[in-house]
């Protein structure tokens, strides 16, 4: 039997001005700037170009519409927004530049070399189905017949594995690896020969396993080498690199870009002072042709006149919504990073880690009366520069722990009181989990054992035994 019936639900619908605000919150001033730059373009009521001296001299005309049957009102302003520069400033950025794509770069040395057509295409799809860090982690056979599904390129394993060699063979020495230890020969074949490297290539060849897991007195006795041309030895290979991708960043959608920071911080005269660089963009203001539109549709009665003044005042109110999300974001900009200054302003004094605070972002939400997730695209992509370094705004957040005198300590202090401890302990005898509880605890942090396992993870720190060293 079916049932018919009504049900009343409540639901939150965002204005217009909300959708723009929350858009405009979420990009950094760079894209922010190409933002600005594309309304300009495709909202003709929105006008770059600065006043005439005698437009500025006269007096603002009203643009009434009072007989025009319309609902809603149509605004008459002038649209301007206190944080823009006028048309002839420049603004000075402090920029610092991300690293050349590394798919750029192997695509560039891939045209050096002379190769056909197909194998071009072969060898391009390989570059683009490395990681990162410059591994190959997919399976031949997988590529070949990606090859031909995706690409529609017909080839066989000895074709991609020859494109693969000469992919090998390009800077970052060790790019294309399959694994950790075929990166690390493709580095240390590169190297001058001498004793030291011959004997690299025999443990990274014939002993990995054993030298990973630091079974030293094995590798000796079965190179018959003493412990001084092993230590030679792993020398060279530890001066290797095991994530060659790394030296280029591709975090950028595969563009040398730079890197603008949407707040500056300085410290003077014992006070900390924040700004907000200004923007390179005109002075926003409604072109007095629409405006004319308007009034002389206001009493028309002709159609072609009230569907022209329709759409001005459709474009107008999207210029309107469009330049108060504008204040809105600068304004919720400026209040989050002030409370953010503010609660961790002996940080910001100096720029010492230890002095930086436990904080989440509920902490600067409660300060700043605005939601988490407002505070979240605040600090997502967002870049401060202070008198000590450049630095993310997730940077400053942190979760903390009680210390021995029950005053709450920031996780971060507590990794580098870690890592402090590892760097100074005795590497023939490495620090146990244990023995660097033991270690925390005499610094005067309260911390349990699985917490130092978890934090020595995030550090990147073996454990104890893969530690040692000779």
């Amino acid at each position: 039997m079916l049932k018919q019936g009504l049900e009343l639900k409540q639901t939150q619908k965002l204005s217009p001005l909300q959708i723009q605000t929350i858009k405009l919150i979420e990009l950094p001033v760079q894209e922010l700037e190409q933002r600005i730059r594309k309304e300009l373009e495709e909202n003709p009521v929105l006008d770059e170009e600065q006043p005439s001296e005698n437009e500025q001299e006269e007096t603002p005309r009203e643009v009434s519409l009072s007989d025009y049957k319309e609902d809603d009102s149509i605004p008459s302003y002038r649209l301007r927004s206190d944080n823009y520069n006028s048309k002839d400033e420049r603004p000075q950025y402090s920029t610092f530049s991300v690293k050349e794509s590394f798919t750029q770069s192997l695509q560039e040395q891939l045209g050096y070399r002379n190769l056909t057509e197909h194998q071009y295409a072969v060898a391009s799809f390989i570059i683009g189905s490395l990681d990162d860090d410059g591994y190959l982690r997919r399976s031949i056979d997988s590529l070949v017949d990606d090859l031909s599904f995706r690409a529609n390129i017909e080839t066989d394993e000895e074709e991609v594995l020859e494109m693969l060699k000469i992919i090998q063979e390009f800077e970052p020495v060790g790019v294309g690896a399959r694994d950790l230890r075929e990166c690390l020969l493709l580095q240390i074949r590169n190297c001058r020969k001498s004793p030291e490297t011959e004997n690299a290539v025999r443990i990274l060849k014939n002993h990995f396993n054993e030298f990973t897991n630091k079974h030293f007195q094995k590798i000796m006795t079965r190179m018959g080498i003493s412990e001084e041309e092993l230590k030679a030895a792993m020398a060279k290979i530890l001066k290797l690199n095991p994530s060659p991708g790394g030296q280029i960043d591709d975090s950028y959608n595969d563009q040398a870009q730079q890197i603008v920071p949407d707040f500056q911080l300085e410290y003077k005269d014992g006070e900390l002072k924040l700004s907000m660089p200004r923007f390179s963009i005109p002075e926003l203001r409604v072109n007095r042709k629409y405006a004319d539109i308007l009034i002389d549709a206001a009493n028309s009665s002709e159609r072609e006149k009230k569907e022209a003044a329709a759409f001005v005042k459709k474009k107008l109110d999207s210029a309107k919504w469009f330049v108060e999300a504008i204040k809105q974001r600068h304004n919720t900009l400026s209040n989050t990073m002030q409370a953010i200054v503010d609660y961790q302003r002996e940080y910001f004094i100096d720029g010492d880690e230890s002095n930086l605070k436990p904080m989440v972002l509920k902490d600067i939400a409660e300060r700043t009366g605005f939601d988490i997730s407002t505070v979240s695209r605040v600090v997502n992509s967002k870049y401060i520069e202070t008198h000590f370094g450049i630095y993310s705004l997730k940077y400053f957040f942190s979760e903390g722990l009680e210390n021995q005198d029950g005053e709450e300590v920031s996780t971060r202090e507590l990794k580098k009181a870690l890592q402090e401890c590892v760097d100074n302990e005795n590497k023939r005898k490495p620090l146990t989990d244990d023995e660097l509880v033991e270690q925390m605890t005499a610094k005067g942090y309260k911390v349990a054992r699985r917490t130092i396992a978890k934090y020595r993870d995030q550090l990147g720190i073996p454990k104890a035994r893969l530690r040692k060293e000779l």
